[in-house]
């Protein structure tokens, strides 16, 4: 028959990708479409579900046409997934209640300021591990029962099913109102603010409070484990795994034991760190999730740190300032000169993340002197990525015992080498890149072939990882400090901005 493969589903934020590897955990071949982002109002994302639906079905076709292959091929089928994306759909007819409300949206912050005051975070913190954040799914199916009449009480009739976007296209794939698998696996279910941390259940206290009913959920499971069979699309293929995005891209670099990082650089970009079966409660600005779980095994917690504004600077840069054609160009633009000239820029376009969560933070350019040219700009807007990159591992290793040995990285901006030796620099660490660059991917097939038998067990994926690229630190510690003292002086500046004035 010929060499099977495992064919990986990443549903994005902005595109949908199917994409073949084979046992090397090489990829064959990639299919990908993009969808619409809906802005109804200002601080409102949304997408459709059914659009994206409809994506999957073009690009699973177009993937196993481009291998050159048949269906009988497939050994299994991962999904990663954009988290906490928030999809009502009817169970009946499987027609979505609207357009799904995007993890950027921020409807919900009115009610977040007021979960913030009562019960209070650390309610919260103590079941899910999460604080009260627009980020989250709980807070957007309240919103939905609050603003969409009659969706509430269709959810306690049992009528009215959710999921975010892995539970849809799982529930599509498996039949759809004929008798489609309504599941979701601990990583997703972990960013809802529904699911308890340790028991890795749905919470009753957390149920009541948001007045979520248990008969819209969908069941709990392992990561890597046999779901149950395509029906549509590709009749009779295992599908085997489920991961949200992120802690994809942790599996697809093999950061399998406690300690091992990677960070995800593309529009933000997500620092994960496998902290093992320890829930390590953060006391620096990072949040605790489920890293992975496979099958029967105990789970792998991580803690998180989420940069909102790394390649969206150069993209600022681009557009908005006119300053390069092109985003490669910045390196090249940088390169003209030897340092920042004196100049930081902090990106706080709508507020700072991990570790400061402060949404009254804006965007600063701090420094400015007749001396500064474009090219010290586009050194600053490199070097923002690397400071906060170093705020975020600060913060890891303030609460977690073992010190970061080095930093596995993916994603877009990896690409640009001076940007990659800067957070080299800055962290004092090696910073790595893998031969394979497409890691969330490569994540979901990792759990999907483990789950179906195709590779044998952790050992095996950590022996397909090759490094493409290294850089290693090589900046004065006492200029990295001097440096690094100016930064945290400029993000003092950004603060307080937006709102009323904060008393300290």
């Amino acid at each position: 028959m010929g060499e099977r493969y495992v064919m990986s589903v990443d549903q994005g934020t902005n595109s949908t990708r199917c994409i073949l590897f084979d046992h090397r955990g090489r990829l064959v071949s990639v299919a990908q479409r993009e969808h619409r982002q809906h802005f109804p109002r200002p601080g409102w994302v949304e997408h459709d579900a059914v659009e994206i639906w409809q994506n999957l079905r073009r690009v699973v076709p177009e993937a196993l046409s481009a291998a050159g292959i048949d269906q009988a091929r497939v050994a299994a089928i991962g999904l990663a997934n954009q988290r906490e994306t928030t999809v009502l759909w009817d169970r009946r007819t499987g027609a979505p209640l609207g357009r799904a409300i995007v993890w950027q949206d921020t409807r919900t912050a009115p009610l977040v300021e007021d979960l913030l005051r009562d019960p209070g975070e650390t309610f919260f913190l103590e079941r899910c591990a999460l604080p009260p954040s627009t980020y989250f799914s709980a807070l957007r199916i309240r919103w939905l029962f609050d603003h969409v009449k009659g969706v509430e009480q269709r959810a306690r009739d049992g009528e009215v099913l959710f999921g975010t976007m892995e539970s849809w296209l799982l529930w599509n794939l498996t039949g759809g109102a004929d008798g489609g698998l309504h599941l979701t696996d601990v990583t997703n279910a972990g960013r809802t603010m529904l699911m308890n941390i340790r028991t890795l259940a749905w919470d009753d206290e957390l149920l009541d409070f948001f007045g979520v009913p248990r008969a819209m959920l969908p069941e709990i499971r392992p990561c890597a484990e046999r779901y149950g069979e395509t029906r549509a699309l590709l009749p009779g293929i295992p599908l085997t795994a489920a991961l949200g995005d992120q802690q994809a891209a942790l599996f697809g670099q093999t950061c399998f034991s406690p300690g091992e990082a990677k960070c995800t650089y593309g529009t933000g970009g997500f620092l994960l760190l496998n902290t093992g079966d320890e829930v390590v409660r953060s006391r620096h600005g990072l949040l605790t999730t489920v890293a992975y779980k496979i099958g029967d095994q105990p789970p792998a917690y991580a803690l998180e740190g989420s940069i909102a504004v790394t390649g969206a600077l150069v993209q600022w840069f681009r557009d908005r300032l006119g300053l390069i054609g092109s985003a490669p160009e910045i390196e090249t633009l940088a390169r003209t000169v030897e340092d920042n000239g004196g100049c930081y820029i902090v990106p706080a376009f709508s507020g700072l993340f991990a570790p400061h969560w402060r949404s009254d933070a804006r965007g600063v350019i701090v420094g400015l002197t007749s001396y500064i040219t474009k090219g010290h700009l586009a050194r600053a807007v490199l070097e923002a990525t690397g400071w906060q990159t170093r705020e975020v591992v600060d913060a890891m290793n303030a609460d977690f015992p073992v010190p970061l040995p080095q930093l596995r990285v993916d994603g877009g901006m990896t690409s640009d080498n001076l940007l990659m030796q800067f957070v080299a620099d800055v962290l004092g660490v090696p910073v790595v890149r893998p031969m394979v660059a497409e890691t969330v991917s490569l994540g979901a097939a990792y759990a999907a072939g483990l789950a179906a038998g195709y590779w044998p067990g952790l050992e095996v994926l950590r022996r397909n990882w090759h490094r493409a690229a290294q850089w290693l630190p090589g900046m004065d510690p006492g200029r990295r400090e001097a440096e690094y003292d100016n930064w945290k002086r400029a993000v003092e500046r950004s603060l307080g901005w937006a709102g009323p004035p904060r008393t300290r």
